[in-house]
């Protein structure tokens, strides 16, 4: 059974685990001695035993000095040290915060649609229909928005969700360590569609994305205002398309669609880019 957050393929994603497997060790000090001793206890004092007559004190609970510090003291420690592992772990897992390699990273804006994921890839002229594409040990840099209902995008094997909005972006940054295919999905429950919003994303070689880059752009399908409106109509398990060229600042006029004239300059400010 592959559960792909325990099975992380990026340095983002290795971190989480580290950080989920941390916690759980630290709560498992508290948690399982409890269920031990709350099986213990009720056979231990259950009713007509010997010991539950001649061990009952009805005082107890202020009778062991000691004992009562040691149970307020570990979870008073645990719980700092789960307080210091969420404050660095928070900070080490900024989604906004640009991954160390030794190559520049790929810009990737996305798009979430009903019910859909649309990927341009600025620097390149394409874009793609429910799969994303990129290299290997790259940084990806993804710029994320909605032309539909608030949604939640998700790969698990590589990073935490991270929520996209319509008139705002919202940032991400991953990596693959390695060539792989990896599934990516909608996190945030969007509507009648929302069970086949899900998308493909492929870790390849640096030889292979330049040519599937090619071949993408030989294609003859062009991704415009007019196309895009035909686009972002609702459909259900749309398979992968491509685009062979993207029209200039698309997914900045998406962006400041829901932006009134009076507020364009905020606007901007909340993530408008250029390529």
């Amino acid at each position: 059974m592959n559960i792909p957050v325990l099975d992380p393929q990026g340095p983002v994603a290795l971190l989480e685990l580290h950080v989920m497997i941390i916690t759980v060790v630290l709560c498992a000090i508290v948690v399982v001695p409890v269920f031990f001793l709350l099986f213990y206890f009720a056979w231990r004092y259950r009713a007509g035993s010997p010991r539950a007559s001649a061990l009952h004190l009805p005082d107890w609970d202020h009778d062991n000095l000691a004992a009562e510090f040691s149970w307020w003291l570990v979870p008073t420690i645990i719980i700092v040290v789960l307080a210091i592992i969420a404050w660095q772990s928070t900070h080490a897992l900024d989604p906004y915060k640009p991954l160390a390699a030794d190559v520049p990273p790929m810009e990737i804006d996305v798009v979430a649609l009903d019910w859909k994921w649309l990927f341009i890839y600025p620097a390149q002229g394409i874009a793609s229909i429910n799969k994303v594409e990129f290299p290997a040990g790259t940084p990806v840099h993804f710029y994320l928005t909605a032309d539909a209902p608030m949604n939640s995008f998700w790969i698990p094997a590589l990073a935490g969700q991270i929520m996209v909005m319509p008139g705002m972006t919202t940032q991400l940054n991953v990596m693959a360590d390695h060539p792989g295919t990896y599934a990516g999905m909608s996190a945030n429950i969007s509507g009648e569609g929302f069970s086949g919003m899900s998308f493909t994303a492929d870790s390849v070689s640096e030889d292979d994305f330049d040519a599937w880059v090619s071949s993408t752009k030989a294609g003859a399908n062009p991704l415009d205002q007019n196309s895009y409106a035909a686009l972002a109509a609702p459909s259900s398990y749309l398979p992968v398309a491509y685009y062979g060229t993207v029209e200039q600042s698309l997914f900045d006029s998406i962006l400041m669609k829901y932006m009134s004239a009076s507020s364009s300059m905020e606007g901007m400010d909340m993530g408008m880019h250029m390529p």
